[in-house]
């Protein structure tokens, strides 16, 4: 017997609601980033960092927030987390830092 939509409808929102109000945990929200950028170097899919990114600058505040933060316009700030455009390196360490993280570099398994 199948759902119907409405109840798959519910059960999607009630789990992004459990996943924002968890990454207002900095911790979790730093696994959740690390475990995006680690699939990121496995097979070089961007998406789903931006939006791990895009996850943990909404449960923390928002856009609106991260822009003050980050000193980024709003709009710009937007279109670089919605991968409308190539972000720079420097605009990844301002929004990292921005959500209270920074990039490290750690040795490679060889």
């Amino acid at each position: 017997m199948g759902m119907d939509m409405e109840t798959i409808l519910k059960q999607t929102t009630s789990f992004r609601d459990d996943l924002l109000k968890d990454l207002k945990e900095t911790e979790f929200a730093m696994y959740y980033l690390e475990a995006a950028l680690a699939d990121y170097t496995e097979d070089g899919d961007t998406e789903a960092f931006w939006t791990a990114l895009r996850d943990v600058a909404e449960a923390q505040g928002g856009i609106g927030k991260l822009a003050e933060r980050t000193k980024i316009n709003p709009q710009h700030l937007n279109d670089i987390l919605t991968s409308q455009q190539n972000p720079r390196l420097d605009n990844l360490q301002n929004i990292l830092s921005g959500l209270g993280f920074r990039l490290c570099l750690g040795f490679a398994e060889s």
